[in-house]
């Protein structure tokens, strides 16, 4: 399968490589070139993380949630953002599918997304300010295994 809508899906088990420079530069392309409602582009910001002891820090406060990915997209939100969560959710999937075509894995994650709006002092840390909260992490690394699921009939599709 070349087409990487098509070979994106979810991985949760990575590898220790670390993902190379080019491939984190054209995964915040992907980010930058996603939609946003009304124009209003001031509400969403992301925090690339590939420090290992911030890594460290968000998988013990998300309870290990972000799979121990050597990189993770921390996309956030202004709280008070009519469009932001949806254009969050674009973004992310902006990025996974760019990691699907440099042959990464990647998940998105709302649940520890969840878990690291209730750190404020890891969030600082992050370069999060309290007018912004964490809407979805998007975990990007070299898979441990290869996926196999065939997902060409997942959901229902009416057509008339």
């Amino acid at each position: 399968m070349s087409d990487p809508i098509l070979k994106r899906v979810a991985v949760r088990k990575y590898t220790d490589e670390k993902v190379s420079q080019t491939a984190i530069e054209q995964l915040i392309k992907a980010f930058q070139a996603a939609p946003c409602g009304m124009h209003e582009t001031a509400v969403m910001q992301m925090t690339v993380v590939e420090d290992e002891n911030l890594l460290k820090k968000i998988e013990q406060v998300t309870d290990n949630a972000c799979y121990g990915a050597p990189l993770l997209f921390v996309i956030n939100v202004q709280k008070k953002s009519r469009y932001g969560e949806r254009d969050a959710s674009a973004a992310a999937e902006n990025i996974m599918v760019e990691a699907a075509n440099l042959d990464l894995g990647s998940v998105y994650l709302m649940m520890a997304a969840g878990k690291l709006n209730t750190a404020p002092d890891l969030q600082a840390e992050l370069g999060i300010t309290p007018e912004y909260v964490t809407s979805v992490i998007v975990a990007v690394g070299h898979a441990s295994e290869a996926p196999h699921e065939d997902r060409s009939n997942r959901y229902q599709v009416i057509r008339k």
